[in-house]
């Protein structure tokens, strides 16, 4: 199979710069999917620029750290942090509260549901699931993403293990680049999970720019299409605008939206030079529910079935 890029903006519905760079960029063939988060500030806007381009591939940027919930605080205890009313601030302690035994998946059930219906009582089509900061590394977090994916008709969920030949280009920290390898150990457990195993939910061969967040500039992007084997890939990518809205909220990434913004429109946009050297897609096109979006005989869920 010749090379296919997936080009997902996360972050979708975080502010109305970011969304609006992932409109500019979807508008100038410079991206293809965004993932939009159901408690993001700029959710409404989000919703209506998704539904003003219906070949914007849309899936949905689970947040189960550092945010509001959708679910009622009483519904999903396990997920708060210590104020009992918002998730826990840093990814390092839901990840510590999960191998600990004190993360009930079925507060996760519960929220990620919440979340995936949001969207689609909002008339999305959600194409995929992922979640924020990555948080589904662990199966104890992926095994009830996967069960509300397969409930909900989502088809395609984001593998969130970089490849090493990907993981060589970015120019990370050394700290960053040590943790996505340590990761990459717990690849077998999420590729072995019963609904990616059936293909009932399908995953892409994997995922770049995981180790470049924050550095992600035209050159790394160039190394990195130069270097893209033949498969399917996701490349994960913060474009935005860094204004005074994105003041307002809690991210490191700041500059660096700019930055990739502009990469992405020097890469892939009408300026470029050359046209893209693979076959740009979103997650709507992968697995059985691809074949029948394809075929015109797809049926998205509403929100309103009840899952059980």
């Amino acid at each position: 199979m010749a090379a296919r890029l997936i080009l997902n903006a996360d972050d979708f519905g975080l502010t109305r710069g970011i969304n609006r760079a992932i409109a500019e960029l979807h508008q100038a063939c410079a991206l293809t999917s965004a993932t939009l988060m159901a408690n993001g500030p700029a959710f409404a806007d989000a919703v209506a620029l998704a539904l003003a381009h219906p070949s914007l591939g849309v899936g949905c940027h689970v947040v189960l750290t550092d945010g509001v919930p959708v679910s009622h605080p009483a519904d999903i205890p396990s997920l708060l942090g210590t104020d009992g009313k918002t998730f826990r601030p840093s990814l390092v302690d839901f990840l510590l509260a999960v191998l600990a035994g004190k993360v009930d998946e079925e507060d996760i059930v519960r929220e990620a549901l919440a979340q995936v219906q949001k969207l689609q009582r909002a008339g999305i089509d959600v194409t995929h699931l992922d979640t924020h900061k990555h948080a589904h590394i662990l199966p104890q977090v992926a095994r009830p993403l996967l069960f509300v994916a397969e409930r909900c008709g989502v088809g395609a969920v984001r593998s969130p293990f970089e490849q090493p030949w990907s993981l060589a280009i970015g120019r990370s920290a050394l700290m960053r680049r040590l943790q996505v390898r340590l990761i990459a150990f717990l690849r077998p457990r999420f590729e072995a999970l019963p609904q990616l195993r059936s293909g009932t939910v399908v995953s892409t061969d994997g995922t770049l720019g995981i180790s470049a967040t924050g550095n992600l500039d035209a050159e790394t992007l160039a190394k990195s299409l130069a270097a893209l084997p033949d498969g399917t890939w996701e490349l994960v990518c913060h474009p935005g605008y860094n204004d005074r809205d994105l003041d307002s909220v809690t991210t490191r990434l700041r500059a660096s939206r700019d930055i990739e913004r502009m990469a992405l429109l020097a890469t892939f946009g009408p300026q470029s030079l050359q046209p893209s050297p693979v076959e740009l897609i979103h997650y709507g096109k992968l697995g059985n529910l691809g074949l029948l979006r394809d075929l015109g005989q797809h049926s998205r869920n509403s929100g309103h079935e009840r899952i059980v």
